[in-house]
Parts: C-alpha cells; sequence; structure tokens
C-alpha cells in the first residue's frame, strides 16, 4: 500500500497534476483498492477538514493583503523608511528591507510584499546608482520575509496542520524574521561603502512630519492587530477580520485611493486565491487522516530512528531535505505533506514543534528564491523583465546569507521560542 501511494503521488506530481487532486487521488485510490472504506467517507473527511474556526483567518488575511498591496499603504511605508534611514551608507537599500518587514507584518504574503515594495524601490535604487543585479536581488530576497514576519498565512496553515497555537507560532517568527532582516542590512552596508552608493535626498522638518504622521495610519496595523492577539483583545481569526477593515477604513476614507472599480479586482482575487488554498486544505487534511489512520508517521520515525541518532545530525538532514523540498514544491504542498509525515519523529527527538515550524517557514521561504517553483523569482522578472537566469544569479548572494540566518535558527532554538515563551507561558 505505502509504495502504491508513494508511486501515484509522485506520478501525478511528475505531470504537474494540481496538487489537491493529487492528494484526493492518493486518498480515494488507497480507500478503494487496500483499505475496503466507502468513498463516501472521503466527502466526510473533505468536509471535517473544513470545520475549523481557524481556517476563517486565512481568507482575511488574503483579503486585508490584497487590500494594502492595491492601495497606497506601500508607498507611505517606503516614503517613511527613506526620512529615517535615507542618509546613511545603504540608506535606500536598508530601507528597502526595513519596508518589507513592515509590509510583511502587514500583509503576510512574500509575492505581495516583493510586488508592493519592488515596484517603487528597484527603479529608486538604479537611480540612485545603485548596481541593478543587487537592486534585484535585494527586494526578491527581503519579500521572502513575508511569511516569516507575523502574520503569515503559513504559520496559520502550520498550526492547523500540527495543533499548535497560531499565537505561539506569529511570536515566534518575530525575532527570526528581525535578525534575517538585521543580516541583509549589514551586508546592504557593507557593499554600499565599498561602492560609494548613497542618496542626496533630504527633508524639511514640515515634510518629515507630514510624512510620518501620513504613514502612520499603515504602521498602526501590524501594532493593532499583533497586539490585540498577544493582549487577549482578540483571536487571531477575529484579528484577521479586524486587519480587513482596517485595512478598507484607511484606505478608502484616509488615503481615499481605493475606488469601487479597483476594490472590485481585490474582491475577486481574494475570492480566487482563498478558495484554491481552502480546497488544498479540506483535501490535505484528508490525507493527513489516511497517514495517521495507517500509522505512517511511526513507520517514518521507525526508519529515522534507525539511521540517525543523534539529535543535531537529524536537524541537518531535515534542513538539507526541506531546501530541496522547497525546489520542487509549492509552500502549501510542503507544509501539508511533510509535517505530519516527522511529527513522531521530532517528537523522539525532542524538537519543539514551534521551533521546527520556524525552521520550516525559513526553508520554505529560501524555496520562493530558489528553482523551479521560486514565486519570488517569477514576480522579479515580471517586474524587472529580466530573465529567471539573471533574476536567480541576483538573488545568490542573499540566498546564502538567509541560509546562514537558517543554521543560527536551527541550532540556537532560543532565536524562535523566546518570545512564545515570554508572552505565551
Amino acid at each position: 500500500m505505502l509504495t502504491f501511494m508513494v508511486v501515484l503521488f509522485v506520478g501525478l506530481l511528475m505531470i504537474s497534476t494540481p496538487i489537491a487532486i493529487v492528494l484526493l487521488a492518493v486518498s480515494g485510490s488507497t480507500f478503494y483498492f487496500f483499505l475496503d472504506i466507502p468513498l463516501q467517507a472521503l466527502v466526510q473527511q473533505l468536509f471535517n477538514g473544513m470545520d475549523n474556526f481557524i481556517l476563517l483567518a486565512i481568507p482575511f488575511f488574503i483579503l486585508a493583503g490584497n487590500i494594502m498591496a492595491e492601495g497606497s499603504i506601500s508607498r507611505k511605508l517606503v516614503e517613511v523608511m527613506l526620512l529615517m534611514v535615507g542618509r546613511l551608507p545603504g540608506g535606500i537599500a536598508i530601507a528597502a528591507i526595513f519596508a518589507c518587514i513592515f509590509f510583511a507584518a502587514i500583509s503576510g504574503s512574500s509575492p505581495a510584499t516583493v510586488i508592493a515594495i519592488g515596484t517603487i524601490m528597484i527603479p529608486a535604487l538604479v537611480k540612485h546608482g545603485y548596481d541593478e543585479n543587487f537592486s534585484v536581488g535585494l527586494l526578491t530576497s527581503s519579500g521572502s520575509l513575508g511569511i516569516l514576519i507575523p502574520p503569515s498565512i503559513p504559520m496559520v496553515l502550520y498550526a492547523l496542520v500540527m495543533n499548535e497555537s497560531v499565537g505561539a507560532m506569529f511570536s515566534a517568527g518575530i525575532i527570526p524574521g528581525l535578525m534575517i532582516g538585521s543580516i541583509l542590512v549589514v551586508y546592504s552596508v557593507i557593499k554600499a561603502r565599498k561602492h560609494n552608493w548613497k542618496s542626496t535626498k533630504t527633508y524639511t522638518r514640515q515634510e518629515a512630519v507630514k510624512l510620518i504622521v501620513s504613514a502612520s495610519w499603515g504602521i498602526a496595523m501590524p501594532v493593532i492587530v499583533l497586539g490585540g492577539i498577544y493582549s487577549g483583545v482578540f483571536t487571531p481569526t477575529e484579528a484577521a477580520a479586524v486587519s480587513v477593515i482596517y485595512a478598507l477604513l484607511v484606505e478608502v476614507f484616509i488615503y481615499r485611493d481605493m475606488s469601487f472599480k479597483r476594490f472590485h479586482k481585490v474582491l475577486k482575487d481574494s475570492v480566487i486565491m482563498s478558495t484554491a488554498l481552502l480546497f488544498i486544505i479540506a483535501s490535505a487534511m484528508t490525507f493527513i487522516w489516511l497517514l495517521t489512520r495507517e500509522q505512517l508517521p511511526n513507520i517514518a520515525a521507525d526508519f529515522i530512528m534507525a539511521h540517525i541518532s543523534n539529535k543535531y545530525v537529524f536537524l541537518l538532514v531535515i534542513n538539507i531535505f526541506l531546501l530541496l523540498v522547497g525546489c520542487v514544491m509549492d509552500i502549501v504542498s510542503a507544509i501539508i505533506v511533510i509535517s505530519p509525515i516527522l511529527i513522531v519523529a521530532l517528537r523522539a527527538f525532542d524538537i519543539n514543534l514551534v521551533h521546527y515550524g520556524i525552521m520550516m517557514i525559513v526553508n520554505i521561504e529560501l524555496g520562493f528564491l530558489t528553482f523551479p517553483f521560486g514565486i519570488n523569482l517569477f514576480v522579479a522578472m515580471g517586474l524587472t523583465g529580466k530573465s529567471l537566469t539573471q533574476v536567480g544569479k541576483a538573488v545568490m548572494p542573499f540566498l546564502i546569507l538567509m541560509i546562514g540566518g537558517l543554521l543560527l535558527i536551527t541550532y540556537i532554538p532560543e532565536i524562535s521560542l523566546f518570545l512564545p515563551r515570554l508572552m505565551m507561558p
């Protein structure tokens, strides 16, 4: 049975079958040919997979992110970041990284972050004398922080699949996200000093105050959403709904930059994205139920324990495996297929599931920057008109730096676990 499942799964993926159909086909075929379970159970498990209140957070966060990507919040964030650090060596690059971090904390989406900030900052960097490859690589890489800085849709999905706290996952991503952002900042400053890249733009006091006041509405959003979650005012799902209302009020009534036509487009895109993602999740929960029923995670754990006895070697192997998976599998597939299989082995090695979750998110983040499923690479291609090979080459130095950050996160668990233990004892 296991051989049949693996062959069918890999075979369907190789012919580019959508992941939801792959999961349903494997589950249904196994029910019918090996377990004598009526196919009506497939429909029941699909329904059960959707019967979870936390899933409401996903369409809400998608809608909030699309509203802000389509509106003017991203532009105002860039302007205030330029005001704060633009005069420093490498200041425009630093401003781009900070803008990505803040927008990531608002939208929770890597591609949305690359589009919203990259559209503005790549031309600005090139205009001020920054190397074009450096500019493209920086924004493509910094945008990947969108899934590590909370709120993050992949974190919600991981918490659902692994039965972990969404709040704990959100708090665990803050320090790793800021750390990787800091690594990119240091590299940018070194490159800027070497090549004498700097900005000459200055702001009057009146312009500075006006910019800060205007951008404060966008900057306040992650404070409201995350502050509400950690203070217990509302749940992560309720926070997602609050983020939609807040984003809409700011764009429509304060910035007045969201017309009915643009809002209609945002709604349409969000519905399509949410429907596709929720169908994948329903199919995945059915597949996970099958894995659990047949004790396949235990089989995987026994195999791993028979060949690896050292926890740190196991962590290294898992990282290599996840990096390879990120090269050939999209983010949703990686989380819902890999995580449940490894859960027993993770517990056997006494690895905290929140720590592992951040490791997985960072590995998937790197997957956004690698061939052939690097979504951020394709987004950058669309923004710049460069080939996939050119964008990949531009990203390579930043990818190496981020792998260094991944190793720190892997072998120093407190980087991920300090805030969850502090805020959610």
